[in-house]
């Protein structure tokens, strides 16, 4: 049994995570946070011992300074905190570094997105192929379980696809991954997580249709879905992580991703890249000063965690799958729909920060218990989805399924 965890990064995402795997310590033993800057790690801590957290107050809880770019120092704070699984929640960035360590060091590695180098955005697909997938032989040459993606988009609407075949189809044509932030959050504009990692994803579309990749204009298809719970929201075609592991692992003749966005949303996004301000290609001032204009925006923009305590409203995440079951046709919606006042509450974070956290530390417990500790690098949708969808159920991210879901409409370009 693997037990103590080591989360690297200490922005709103490994808030929810430090939280979560404090309150199931009984299972995870002792959990450090890391990041370049310790001060933020040790505000995660108070807020932890705050809300009284900690299950198991034998068990430690404490933290790091460490650049996860610096290999050997990585190997040396896994070996001398004794960690068994770590919790990948820093910039993408970093995640070829941290994933050597853990090979170096035999220990499991979850994160929630894929890699990226800072000069490169959008490269030709899959992505995966493109950096984590090269890592495949050495993990099952050392035994070593990589759980790749582990976040909600991708994470777990990708056990959301697993789950449907299954459970619920014989064939499946196509999946339509949704995601919608019915929230208010006062704020002229922000994004929701890392806005250098948000904007970075908005530069050209990569979607699977008709079992080949095709390209679209970001923002240039739109369609407006009549959710549960949050109602009738307006989402844009786009692409994302997942699709590049889902294309290859799961047998469906087209999967989409969706995101919602508001018009005030498209319009200062519109602004912004009009002007260059989401680049992140370096520029020179008049002054002869360097600067990258997407890092200078992120500078500006909130902290996704700031947002919480005046967030209200709800998010929906889900699949629309349509196929056949039995030789009928069949349509469901998977969703979990999670609210942003109740999160803050809880853990003083947002809901998309807790949809994001939650995820990875319900994979880290189930290394633990066994159930995932694999061995082998995996995408979530090659793992059993039936153990990790109920613990979310327990640990605050319920799945529920619509049967007979509101029809899927026709989309429509609009710019």
């Amino acid at each position: 049994m693997k037990k103590n965890v080591l989360i690297f990064g200490a922005g709103g995402v490994a808030h929810v995570a430090a939280h979560k795997c404090a309150q199931n310590n009984d299972i995870l033993g002792d959990i450090c946070i890391a990041s370049r800057t310790q001060a933020k790690c040790d505000a995660i801590i108070e807020s932890v011992k705050r809300k009284n957290h900690l299950k198991d107050k034998t068990k430690k809880l404490y933290s790091r300074q460490i650049n996860a770019l610096d290999i050997p120092a990585t190997v040396k704070l896994i070996k001398e905190t004794n960690s068994q699984i770590i919790i990948n929640l820093a910039q993408s960035y970093v995640n070829m570094s941290l994933l050597e360590a853990c090979v170096q060091t035999g220990t499991a590695y979850i994160d929630t997105a894929i890699h990226e180098e800072p000069d490169k955005v959008c490269e030709d697909p899959p992505w995966y192929a493109n950096y984590e997938w090269k890592r495949k032989d050495k993990c099952k040459e050392k035994g070593i379980t990589a759980i790749l993606g582990a976040g909600f988009d991708p994470g777990v609407v990708n056990a959301y696809c697993a789950l449907a075949v299954k459970h619920h189809f014989d064939k499946i044509d196509t999946i339509d991954i949704m995601d919608v932030n019915a929230g208010n959050h006062g704020k002229y504009f922000s994004t929701n997580f890392d806005p250098e990692i948000n904007f970075r994803e908005f530069k050209k579309v990569w979607t699977w249709i008709d079992r080949k990749w095709v390209t679209e204009k970001v923002h240039s298809i739109k369609m407006e879905y009549d959710f549960p719970v949050v109602g009738r929201q307006p989402v844009y075609l786009n692409g994302h992580d997942e699709l590049h592991s889902l294309s290859k692992n799961i047998d469906a003749n087209s999967i989409r991703f969706w995101m919602g966005f508001s018009e005030h949303y498209i319009n200062v996004f519109s602004v912004l890249t009009n002007l260059g301000l989401t680049s992140e290609k370096p520029i020179k001032t008049a002054e002869g000063v360097e600067v990258v204009p997407l890092k200078v925006i992120k500078a500006i923009l909130p902290d996704p965690l700031s947002l919480a305590p005046n967030y209200t409203g709800k998010t929906c995440i889900g699949n629309y799958v349509k196929g056949e079951k039995n030789g009928k046709k069949k349509e469901i919606f998977i969703y979990n729909t999670c609210d942003h006042a109740a999160c803050y509450r809880e853990v003083e974070s947002q809901a998309i920060c807790f949809t994001a956290g939650v995820p990875p530390v319900a994979a880290a417990m189930l290394i633990a218990g066994g159930d995932w500790d694999v061995k082998i690098m995996a995408n979530v949708e090659e793992l059993n989805p039936d153990p990790f969808i109920a613990l979310l159920d327990k640990i605050g991210l319920p799945t529920e399924i619509q049967e007979k879901p509101v029809p899927l409409p026709e989309s429509k370009r609009v710019r």
